[in-house]
């Protein structure tokens, strides 16, 4: 409840209001229309206080950086789901995999090892 998390961080309701406003934080509600935060909400808060408290980051530019850490992680989801995908792909056919190795257009040589000699 906006109380509680307004006490929990020292803040006023109405930061919390202003914040909603302003569509920095949108906490679910409930069937009364109780505000209700869930964790990530919380850790979203907890990174619009440090941007304006520590860093002394006007509002505007709390949501351009809070924009595009939600593009970086919507894009690495994207990353790990290709790779994931791409994996699953070669596991299910390694004989494919080993043929488009052969046949691809800049072969890889494997790495030579080269002995030194111990030093005196």
């Amino acid at each position: 409840m906006i109380s509680a998390v307004a006490e929990m961080y020292d803040i006023h309701p109405q930061t919390l209001r202003m914040y909603e406003r302003e569509k920095l934080l949108v906490p679910s509600r409930s069937e009364g229309n109780t505000r209700l935060y869930t964790q990530d909400d919380l850790e979203r808060l907890e990174i619009i206080l440090k941007l304006t408290r520590e860093l002394g980051v006007n509002l505007a530019g709390v949501e351009i950086i809070l924009n595009m850490r939600d593009r970086m992680n919507a894009m690495q989801r994207e990353v790990r789901a290709f790779l994931e995908y791409v994996q699953r792909e070669m596991q299910e056919r390694p004989e494919e995999a080993d043929e488009h190795i052969q046949n691809a257009l800049v072969r890889i040589a494997p790495p030579r090892i080269i002995p030194t000699r111990p030093r005196e």
